[in-house]
């Protein structure tokens, strides 16, 4: 019987106990990898963890905040010490911050990047001598407020943003050690992240975000990005308004952004009434 490219490959996915994290864990467990699961919340990332070994999927649950490098050190190491070194890792934790960069808090801000930009820099930091090792991947989960801007989410934008300048560079460093990385940009997805967003303030945000088109399951979205992990793609970019921004931004920037403010604009008034 032939294995699967990822047979008894060791893959660790951030945000694990997530709704895409989850999706990756059984998409990437089922083809025969060992999971290293790591999550803020502690029960959830335990349960996730028992769920896939009750699957028949090697799993080992970590908890650790993305925020404190010497927490997310520990539960690299630990995965480490436990598989015997790491493969492919997929930096997926992430929060959002919706509402206009003149209500938020610089604190806030600074929370969304900590988390999302600085939680996958500490993770690739603590992971990338075993998987230069291993020649093995990084998978950066972006978004597509990561290739064009959205009104209202200013710091979410700016930790994308960052995220494709670190990772796009450090693909050129890691070429010669025969290391990959991909980055994914899905769009609207059906999971409780939105639900979690920050206001300026640093709260959960109270009202609904604007969506446009459709959304994905976490299964659609795990699904492309084990095929575009296989193909070793550099960049893909999951659904159809993800593309069309994209394209939009890149060839007619004047055009996105009247489109996309006139979308927008409205969900920013609101949020402004219920400071």
């Amino acid at each position: 019987m032939k294995k699967d490219w990822v047979q008894d490959k060791v893959v660790v996915i951030t945000g694990g106990a997530g709704g895409i994290g989850t999706a990756l864990a059984w998409q990437f467990g089922m083809a025969g990898a060992k999971i290293g699961l790591i999550d803020i919340d502690s029960e959830k990332v335990e349960t996730r963890a028992k769920e896939l070994l009750a699957g028949g999927v090697k799993a080992l649950a970590q908890k650790a905040d993305l925020t404190n490098q010497s927490e997310a050190y520990e539960a690299i190491n630990n995965i480490i010490n436990h598989f015997g070194g790491i493969d492919i890792l997929i930096n997926n934790a992430g929060i959002s911050h919706r509402g206009s960069f003149q209500e938020a808090e610089i604190t806030t801000i600074r929370k969304v990047m900590e988390v999302n930009f600085f939680g996958a820099l500490t993770c690739t930091k603590a992971a990338l001598p075993t998987i230069r090792q291993r020649q093995g991947m990084i998978i950066v989960i972006s978004s597509i407020a990561g290739i064009a801007p959205l009104l209202g989410r200013t710091a979410y934008c700016a930790s994308k943003h960052a995220l494709h300048g670190l990772f796009e560079t450090l693909r050129g460093e890691l070429q010669e050690h025969g290391v990959h990385v991909l980055i994914a940009c899905p769009g609207f997805t059906k999971t409780q992240f939105q639900k979690k967003a920050l206001n300026g303030q640093g709260q959960i945000c109270p009202q609904p975000r604007t969506m446009v088109g459709s959304e994905a399951s976490p299964a659609q979205v795990a699904l492309a990005i084990f095929k575009a992990a296989k193909n070793k793609k550099r960049l893909i970019v999951l659904s159809f308004a993800g593309k069309l921004s994209y394209l939009l931004f890149r060839f007619v920037p004047f055009l996105y952004e009247r489109l996309m403010t006139k979308r927008l604009a409205k969900e920013i008034q609101n949020l402004r009434r219920n400071i």
